[in-house]
């Protein structure tokens, strides 16, 4: 079964969603805020894209990270501020057949599950 991680009031995610539901393809929806992200996780989602594609630098919570919090970014402390504030993981992030998905790339959603016959 996909999964879906992100944050149901996120735009991204509400387009990731709605292009799912649109070619009738069925998840499971994991919300950050209410069911938070594990250190197992994170480690599982990073394992396949690496630390960086998932961390959201862009977004306010990193911006508004105290110069101490963003020098020298490890990922055990990276893994600590994004279990702590899952604002700073990318969304969305996709989990399917081995593969995982960072952002929403129509484009790429669609060579990627037209590749594994989920459309």
């Amino acid at each position: 079964m996909m999964v879906l991680y992100g944050i149901p009031n996120c735009d991204t995610v509400k387009r990731a969603r709605a292009w799912l539901d649109g070619r009738g393809i069925a998840y499971t929806f994991h919300d950050y805020k209410r069911e938070g992200a594990s250190p197992a996780l994170l480690t599982d989602l990073a394992s396949h894209v690496g630390w960086d594609a998932l961390l959201n630098r862009r977004g306010t919570t990193f911006r508004k990270l105290d110069e101490a919090a963003r020098a020298d970014l490890s990922d055990g402390k990276v893994l600590g501020l994004m279990t702590e504030q899952p604002s700073l993981i990318r969304r969305p992030v996709v989990m399917h057949g081995g593969k995982v998905l960072v952002g929403f790339d129509p484009a790429e959603w669609e060579r990627a599950f037209s590749d594994t016959g989920d459309r």
